[in-house]
């Protein structure tokens, strides 16, 4: 009873549009002073500090600059036109060109938003002048843009680490399968709607066309390849992988001479704001899940589950169920961080793997990203497309359902996103 009041709180506080990092803070601090533990209230500032200074967390505002850089550029230009030559000319056309291009921008940016914001303004407007309606261009840019976080580098998994103390590199690479997998999955569901919807296509593109435009995207194409081979051979950390992204998105800017000094300050400064606000809600979300653990709310579910004999797969499935709703309502980095202390305590008894786990949760929050009224890459991707939130959110269903096939895949069958890590850094202990 006392968890379900809690959420209840918290939601009812979300549903009054109380900024999500206060409707956090204040549901511990009403159930502490309610409690009459009013006391432990001291704890809040050392919880709020100690919540954002893991060093794993440095990766997160790099990474963000480093996605902020790269849509600044010309970089996004270079891979939307070798995608198109690549894959312009099948069933679906620019669609499918569309989740290419994120395929490949996802390997640099690791952000959903910093994806539609940014290459999905190139591919919408593409679709647009190419006769596609808006409603389908604008949902296939806001659906595909829910690739960044999956194939690595991925600002989730960089979380996701911080909270259990999974390996970010590991992660970074149970997430590639099935980061390609969602592609797939959507460019058949394009593929299937293309006749009936009459989606245009290219023609078949030259081979000096494909070679020309990969020259010219050669150097970005690099950088997956830079960042997460780095990564696998220890040359540097998830964390320095995130500097280097960033001054290699720079590098690439003053090189192709479409990024100026003058572009930086204002670069910077979104950058701060976006680490800011994200910093602030990983803050209080500590506090909160310190209170559900000195609540022993973890115990109390874990008793409760086994009492009623759940399996490994009803576990899996309640936490499918819970993350789908709470997607509706909450940023996916606030779901990590409220979810995640309970779910971290429970998922070892059921002997399920920490990194398939993460793989699992980060695509939930992906489908809760084109699901109103929270759905943040609805959102970004609404700002310019103006064609209603509740439009767009039904024009993507066919990609969430492709997204959630992958995601049960995923989450009954391990081998699908454990089987890279495991080849290439040795099975866990």
């Amino acid at each position: 009873m006392l968890t379900l009041a809690i959420f209840g709180v918290l939601l009812a506080l979300l549903v009054l549009d109380v900024p999500i990092a206060v409707a956090i803070g204040l549901t511990a601090v009403a159930f502490f002073v309610g409690q009459g533990q009013a006391d432990f209230l001291a704890l809040l500032p050392q919880r709020m500090y100690f919540g954002t200074t893991g060093f794993t967390l440095l990766a997160i505002p790099f990474f963000i600059l480093a996605g902020n850089l790269m849509n600044t550029g010309g970089i996004t230009q270079r891979i939307f036109r070798f995608a198109r030559a690549l894959v312009g000319h099948i069933a679906g056309g620019l669609g499918q060109v569309a989740v290419v291009s994120s395929m490949i921008f996802s390997g640099m940016s690791g952000s959903a938003v910093a994806d539609a914001a940014g290459l999905g303004q190139i591919q919408h407007k593409a679709m647009v002048d190419a006769g596609y309606k808006g409603k389908i261009s604008a949902a296939i840019v806001a659906s595909a843009s829910t690739i960044g976080p999956v194939i690595p580098p991925s600002i989730p998994f960089v979380l996701y680490g911080a909270i259990t103390s999974v390996s970010v590199a590991r992660l970074f690479l149970a997430g590639a399968i099935p980061g390609i997998a969602m592609g797939i999955a959507m460019m058949i569901a394009i593929g299937l709607m293309a006749g009936p919807r009459g989606l245009p296509k290219d023609e078949k593109a030259s081979w000096r066309e494909i070679g020309e435009s990969f020259l010219a995207a050669f150097w970005p194409l690099m950088a997956p390849v830079v960042i997460i081979g780095g990564i696998t051979t220890g040359f540097f950390t998830p964390t320095e992988a995130s500097v280097i992204a960033a001054l290699y998105a720079a590098a690439l800017g003053f090189a192709y001479r479409d990024l100026t000094l003058a572009d930086l300050p204002p670069i910077l400064f979104a950058s701060l704001k976006q680490t800011c606000g994200l910093m602030f809600i990983m803050a209080t979300a500590n506090f909160f899940g310190w209170f559900t653990i000195f609540e022993r709310i973890p115990d109390a579910l874990i008793l409760q589950l086994t009492a009623l004999g759940t399996s490994p797969s009803d576990f899996l499935w309640i936490v499918i169920g819970i993350i789908l709703v709470l997607g509706c309502f909450l940023d996916g980095n606030a779901i990590f961080l409220i979810t995640l202390p309970i779910f971290m305590k429970i998922c070892p008894l059921f002997g399920i793997d920490m990194v398939n786990f993460g793989v699992v949760m980060t695509l939930l929050i992906m489908i809760g990203n084109l699901t109103p009224p929270v759905g943040m890459c609805l959102f970004a991707v609404e700002s310019f497309a103006r064609i209603g939130i509740w439009t767009l959110a039904l024009e993507c269903m066919p990609y969430l359902v492709a997204i959630l096939i992958v995601t049960i895949l995923c989450a009954f069958v391990p081998g699908i996103a454990l089987w890279l890590p495991n080849l290439v850094m040795g099975p866990m202990p």
